[in-house]
């Protein structure tokens, strides 16, 4: 974020009018601050590595370079040093049943909406993409659980083993959506001991963030889909 607490976004698309759209959306937001625009996926990881900005809408279907693949490249560069910038990448579609959905999270993508979204589904989605936090679009969540659940491995897996009796509860309530806060309050601890214990839990799990410990609760049947408490 810039020193004003505006939020730096980078939108990629191969349709310029909805580039334009995308732009214009975000940039009437006092908060939000368009630095950037690619009209493919290679030219999307090339800016991202240039701008660093705190979030890519990335579109998933592009030329020279699909969404699927930038994605990867984005969120690898990211991470290559401890520490430094965290970019978060929102992937776009304008179908539902897209096959790239699942394959989207598991490359680091850390939230997952339609195109045609409503514009305050989507301003949401930066909001808390930037946050840290994820979003779906509830359009395709029932489908992704499924499919997490079709991909599902048999058994407990055996690095579940190294957690705390307390840092799988925290686990296990992140899967099932709930902030830093909320799960706080349920457990009746503060926000910071609860973000030390997700800091243990990604650690010990070898994640990079809270989207991935859902994918991996969901793919490790830590939660059932359609059964979320």
């Amino acid at each position: 974020m810039t020193a004003d607490g505006q939020i730096r976004v980078l939108v990629a698309d191969d349709q310029a009018l909805v580039r334009a759209g995308l732009a214009t959306l975000l940039d009437t937001q006092p908060d939000l601050s368009v630095v950037g625009q690619a009209g493919d996926g290679r030219d999307a990881v090339a800016l991202a590595r240039e701008l660093v900005p705190d979030v890519v809408l990335m579109d998933i279907r592009m030329p020279v370079l699909d969404g699927l693949s930038a994605t990867r490249q984005i969120v690898a560069q990211a991470n290559r040093e401890p520490g430094g910038p965290i970019v978060r990448v929102i992937v776009l579609t304008t179908y539902d049943l897209d096959e790239y959905v699942y394959e989207a999270l598991r490359a680091g993508a850390c939230g997952f909406l339609l195109k045609h979204a409503p514009p305050e589904e989507l301003l949401l989605g930066v909001r808390a993409a930037a946050d840290g936090g994820a979003l779906l679009s509830p359009g395709v969540t029932a489908r992704l659980l499924t499919e997490f659940a079709s991909r599902r491995p048999v058994g407990p897996p055996a690095e579940l083993g190294k957690l705390t009796p307390r840092e799988r509860e925290v686990l296990d309530l992140v899967v099932r959506g709930m902030s830093n806060v909320e799960i706080a309050r349920a457990l009746f601890v503060s926000h910071s001991t609860v973000k030390t214990h997700l800091t243990h839990v990604l650690d010990k799990l070898g994640l990079r963030d809270r989207v991935q410990a859902v994918v991996y609760g969901y793919e490790h049947g830590l939660v059932e889909p359609g059964r979320p408490d």
